[in-house]
């Protein structure tokens, strides 16, 4: 599979997905649901994980207050993905789309791509023109 999967938009107020899951990233993801089933995303922008997503079993990582919810992927042959930030990171990257992709190597020892030797990672762009909910 090639092609991007944009996340539905789950942020009140914004009319465009805020991120997607590159061709790379579902066909893991599609591999991960099977052996851990449901799945969920969570970016800190923590000291320690830079770019890269965490990947659990839902409901494995308690999100909180100080979260918010990105975006809610269909993985096809699945099932709902969320996709969650904190706050705090959310506002430095209010003006991108990040798409997740998968490169090889060594990821965080507690997401669950670990075992297949490979690791999720973000890649950004900015939206011209976009506007956060937030900031309207």
């Amino acid at each position: 599979m090639s092609q991007v999967l944009d996340a539905a938009i789950t942020i009140p107020g914004e009319t465009q997905s805020r991120v997607a899951l590159s061709g790379t990233a579902v066909e893991l993801l599609q591999k991960l649901w099977g052996i851990h089933g449901p799945l969920m995303f969570h970016q800190s922008g923590g000291c320690c994980d830079g770019s890269s997503p965490m990947c659990y079993p839902a409901g494995e990582f308690i999100t909180a207050e100080a979260d918010i919810l990105l975006g809610l992927f269909e993985l096809p042959g699945c099932g709902p993905v969320e996709f969650w930030m904190s706050k705090e990171q959310f506002n430095y990257w209010s003006h991108t789309h990040l798409t997740v992709d998968v490169v090889a190597g060594r990821g965080s020892g507690f997401s669950v791509e670990v075992p297949e030797g490979k690791r999720f990672l973000i890649r950004s762009r900015l939206v011209d023109g976009f506007v956060p909910a937030s900031q309207q």
